[in-house]
Parts: C-alpha cells; sequence; structure tokens
C-alpha cells in the first residue's frame, strides 16, 4: 500500500475537468498538499494507507472558488454608502472615507474578515486589488489562503504612495519579496483609465513586461465612463488600452458592461481576460457584461465578486447563480450560461485569469489540493436530481463545510482553522463605531 496524509470520501466529486464529469462514490487521495488520485472508494482503500481519513457522506467535493476580483479591506466599509450611482458612491462617499481611515491597520482588520468570509463561502483564492498589499498578502498567507496581490498604481497620491513614481516603486518591491511563496502571486493593479493617465499605463506596460505580470484593471465598467474619455482623449478606454500595447494575454479586464461587437471580437483576438463582476453592476446600475456572447467568441470569463462596499457581500456562489440568471435574461436564452459552465467561470475561469490554472481550478493530479466540501444532504438541496445544477442554483454559502488549501485545513465544520474569528470581530466592532463617528 502506497502512504497518503489525507484519504477523503465524499458522496460526489465535481473535478471541473474532464468537463461535465461527477463521479458519485468516489475517493480523493492527498499527499504533500497535492492531489495523488481520484478514484473509485473501494480501490482507494485497497491501494492506499493514510494518516487521516474524513468521511463526507451527502457532501460534493469540488475545487476551491476563485475570487478573481475583490477589494478585500473594504469588507470594513460594507454597508456604508449604498443605493447611489458609481461616481457619486466613490467621489462622495467612499473616496473620503478612505481618505479619513484607511491605514496598515485597517488594511490588516479588513482583509482578515474578508478572509473568514471568503472561506466559509468556499472561496480558496482570491485576486486583490487595494492599499498595502504587502499587509493583504501576510494575512492571507498567515490564513494559509492563496491570493494574488495588486501593485496598486493611480496618478494621485493616497496614504500609501505619493504618486505614480511612489506606487511602482513599492510595487517592485511587494514582487520581490513574495515571488517565491508558494500561496501568494502578484499582479500589476493600475485603477482604471480614468485615475491612471497614458504616460502612468505605459510605464505600467513596461514593468509588466519585465517582471512577466499580469495587468488587473476597472475597464468599461459604465457608460459615463466611455463617453467621459471619448470626450477627454478622443477614444474608448479599450482602444487606448490597446494603443499602449497592453490588451494581451495579461490582460484582465474587470466589469466590461459597455462592448461594441468589434470590441469583443478584439477581446477574443487579443486573448485578453473578462472579470465579470454581476451583483456589483447591477446595485451600482452600471450595466450588464456581454458575457454569453464573449464565450461563445472563445472569451475567457471568471467571476469576482468586488468589494463588500458595493456588493455587499463576498459570496462567489451567490455570484455564479446571478452571472447564469443574468446571462440567460440578458440573453433571451434559457440555455445561455447552463449551470456547468457558471460553476467554470468560478473555478477554472478564474485559475485561467490568473495564470494558476495549472495548479488550481479543477481537481487532478498533481494539482494542489485546494477543496471545499459543500453539504448536500439537507432539505433546501432535495430532492437530488442533479448534483451540478443544484450546486449552481441552489447551494449557499452557508453549505460549505470543510475547506482544504494545499491539503491543509483551513475550514472544519464551519470554523475557520487559522484565524481568531471572536477577536477579530470584536475589532471589526471598534472600526464601525469609528467609521461611523
Amino acid at each position: 500500500m502506497e502512504d497518503v496524509d489525507l484519504l477523503l470520501h465524499p458522496g460526489w466529486v465535481v473535478p471541473m475537468e474532464p468537463a461535465g464529469a461527477v463521479f458519485e462514490d468516489h475517493s480523493v487521495a492527498v499527499r504533500d498538499g497535492a492531489l495523488v488520485a481520484l478514484l473509485p472508494r473501494p480501490e482507494a482503500e485497497r491501494h492506499y494507507r493514510p494518516a487521516r481519513v474524513r468521511e463526507l457522506p451527502g457532501q460534493a467535493l469540488m475545487p476551491g472558488l476563485v475570487n478573481a476580483h475583490t477589494h478585500a479591506a473594504m469588507a470594513l466599509l460594507r454597508g456604508y454608502a449604498d443605493d447611489l450611482p458609481l461616481m457619486t458612491w466613490l467621489t462622495e462617499h467612499i473616496w473620503p472615507a478612505e481618505q479619513a481611515h484607511v491605514s496598515e491597520a485597517f488594511v490588516r482588520d479588513g482583509t482578515e474578515l474578508a478572509v473568514v468570509e471568503m472561506l466559509r463561502g468556499g472561496v480558496t483564492c482570491f485576486n486583490d486589488m487595494y492599499y498595502f498589499p504587502e499587509t493583504v498578502a501576510e494575512v492571507a498567507s498567515h490564513a494559509g489562503m492563496r491570493v494574488t496581490v495588486g501593485m496598486i498604481v493611480l496618478d494621485f497620491p493616497t496614504v500609501y504612495a505619493d504618486g505614480p513614481d511612489g506606487y511602482l516603486e513599492r510595487g517592485r518591491a511587494l514582487h520581490a519579496d513574495w515571488r517565491d511563496h508558494p500561496l501568494v502571486d502578484t499582479v500589476l493593479a493600475p485603477h482604471a483609465p480614468y485615475t491612471v493617465g497614458e504616460a502612468s499605463l505605459e510605464r505600467v506596460r513596461i514593468l509588466a513586461d519585465d517582471l512577466d505580470r499580469r495587468v488587473h484593471i476597472h475597464l468599461h465598467e459604465t457608460a459615463g465612463e466611455v463617453a467621459d474619455s471619448v470626450r477627454e482623449h478622443g477614444d474608448r478606454p479599450l482602444a487606448r488600452l490597446d494603443a499602449l500595447g497592453l490588451l494581451g494575454p495579461r490582460l484582465l479586464a474587470v466589469h466590461m458592461t459597455q462592448l461594441t461587437g468589434d470590441e469583443r471580437a478584439r477581446l477574443a483576438e487579443s486573448g485578453a481576460h473578462v472579470v465579470h463582476c454581476p451583483e456589483a453592476n447591477l446595485k451600482l446600475a452600471s450595466g450588464l457584461c456581454p458575457v454569453t456572447d464573449l464565450l461563445a467568441r472563445g472569451v475567457n470569463v471568471a467571476l469576482g465578486t468586488d468589494g463588500a462596499a458595493s456588493n455587499n457581500d463576498l459570496n462567489l456562489f451567490g455570484e455564479l447563480r446571478s452571472a447564469a440568471l443574468v446571462a440567460k435574461a440578458e440573453s433571451g436564452d434559457a440555455g445561455a450560461l447552463p449551470a456547468w459552465q457558471a460553476l467554470h467561470l468560478a473555478t477554472l475561469g478564474g485559475a485561467r485569469a490568473l495564470g494558476r490554472d495549472h495548479e488550481i481550478g479543477s481537481l487532478l493530479p498533481g494539482k494542489a489540493a485546494d477543496m471545499i466540501a459543500v453539504d448536500l444532504s439537507g432539505p433546501e438541496a432535495q430532492p437530488l436530481h442533479n448534483v451540478v445544477s443544484q450546486l449552481a442554483y441552489a447551494t449557499g454559502r452557508s453549505q460549505v463545510t470543510d475547506v482544504w488549501i494545499a491539503g491543509r485545513p483551513v475550514l472544519a465544520d464551519r470554523l475557520p482553522q487559522t484565524l481568531d474569528m471572536p477577536a477579530l470581530l470584536e475589532r471589526v466592532r471598534r472600526w464601525r463605531d469609528t467609521i461611523s463617528a
């Protein structure tokens, strides 16, 4: 027999590769943080001698979800300024609140709150764009969570840096400090074309080329953004990025609610990735990303929650359900973005957008053991005619019972294993009182 660290016996395994596969009465073997095998339970019990065994009756084991666009620390601003259009929300409420309160301590506690929320919702990897990304990396790595942190760039000074030179210098240091960490990756993260001008975007492209990094940017989020770009620069934001050489396989274009047919074709031709944030777009009345058409053209689409200040949660199961329903309504086709494809956006789609699909996004031997167990035994999941449909359309994040990242249990029976949740919630209450004062 072969020794392994862990043998899991779920009711079903949904590995995401091969597409559409659901394995009943199968087991997953884990050793040294990686998947060793997915095979029928009797064979697993004959072949492997595990140090630990976990029985998961009535549960589906699947890859951890990938949240491809967050501002994690903004969890501390959840509910702070609701029911407002994007630019009013940003310029009159969020940016002033950030100027008054954002600090390394704010980011540490806000990110820890977000990490707990995401783990309890089955998210095992997130892509973050916010101030003090060094702190985000520290919190996530301490929690045992996978993260891609953004080397943020803005043209104006903030508490984090005094201008483009400062942001880029801190970005280089961030990349150098974390480049070899097994859980932490980095991207360039210019905020948007309306906050980062051509000169700075050109510098972003040069640094992205130099470090072989992806570029994570808000783009075509609202009709107003596009109209302002045409009026001020004579062209639409996507065309401006294309002219700068930023449109390509390393680009993560977030939101993309305003796209012409030619722009959709150019996205497909370029190999750029689109990160769809359906609930934030709906809440801010920003528009609808044409996901069905983009997928039909071969564009890789990932899912993001955006920040909890604009969503107001970090619930990727809710997001994938919303994405599927919005796609059907937007296209007039009930078959658009079916259950399997919605799950793909939240797993392999996100992993591919981040360039991490060689290690996460599916349960294949050799990949990291980033897995979640979802309880399908309760009345809200019955009768169970179709496991994939149940996961996409009827699963709530409260059904996530256990989470493993690189084979390490970070959530067990809904309880975080690497963070002190009661102490965190006490600090969050103090932040609420400070921000509301």
